[in-house]
């Protein structure tokens, strides 16, 4: 912009400009937003570099945890509230977010992999998925390319699990549906917010909740205890809760549909 060193150091000396790394500074004041603070980091590095890991997810929206040290891959060595980290990037893995230069959906996972535990790696691709910005196959080819990376495996493992998990509930929902339609029954509300957590089926006007218990999802002995203070709660708030198991519906769909109407008919 023309500036030269001592024009520069007048600024700073008056007030004018704000040091925040070498070679960027703030304006007027210090006041600057996080985002301000990511730019400057990826700006105080060289050119290419990008917001990654932790704060690019933050960026993202699929992760919360925020920390002082802001994550930037790139070249070079580490600079004062600056967590440097290398790695080839290609050109699908490189965004740009609210004016901000970042790791893309898939490689802000990838790298994620490496950083934190897994239970917060599934959040966070919960929260990719939840807010659209999941590109399943983007996030596959760049596994391929990173094969035999452990932190390729860590992120294929969660995302088969996420995948199969979601496609289990809804293959089950859609399953039961049908059959409660194809008997003639009155039509269902699906996934209702009901006495402080998510129903899968719900009969409002009749106070009835059925559960539909996938394998993947109701498998281990946490699962089971979370359903049975779950039922506690729906039957305290007044609702009365059948739980279908994956086999029995495939099984014996006509006395699990016999079972509802029965609920049903009663007042």
């Amino acid at each position: 912009m023309g500036f030269g060193r001592g024009a520069i150091h007048h600024r700073v000396a008056s007030g004018r400009l704000h040091r925040l790394h070498i070679g960027v500074y703030a304006v007027g004041h210090t006041l600057v937003p996080e985002r301000g603070r990511w730019m400057a980091a990826v700006l105080a590095c060289r050119p290419g570099a990008v917001l990654s890991h932790r704060s690019a997810a933050v960026l993202w929206g699929i992760l919360s945890t925020v920390r002082a040290c802001v994550d930037v891959t790139t070249s070079g060595r580490g600079r004062g509230g600056i967590a440097f980290h290398g790695g080839r990037l290609d050109r699908d893995d490189r965004a740009t977010r609210h004016g901000i230069p970042v790791t893309s959906v898939a490689r802000t996972l990838l790298d994620l992999a490496g950083v934190v535990r897994r239970r917060e790696l599934e959040r966070a691709v919960e929260a990719a998925e939840r807010l659209q910005v999941f590109d399943l196959r983007q996030v596959n080819r760049l596994i391929d390319r990173s094969s035999g990376v452990p932190v390729a495996r860590a992120l294929r493992d969660v995302v088969l699990d996420h995948r199969d998990q979601s496609f289990t509930r809804s293959e089950l929902e859609r399953r039961f549906v049908l059959l409660c339609r194809d008997a003639g029954l009155p039509a269902p509300a699906t996934n209702l917010w009901v006495a402080g957590g998510e129903a899968d089926v719900v009969w409002s006007s009749h106070r009835l909740v059925v559960e539909l218990d996938g394998h993947a999802y109701h498998r281990t002995r946490a699962a089971f205890e979370r359903d049975r203070a779950r039922d506690v709660a729906l039957q305290l708030a007044g609702y009365r809760v059948l739980r279908i198991t994956h086999r029995r519906l495939e099984r014996e769909p006509n006395a699990v549909i016999g079972a509802v109407a029965t609920l049903l008919a009663r007042p």
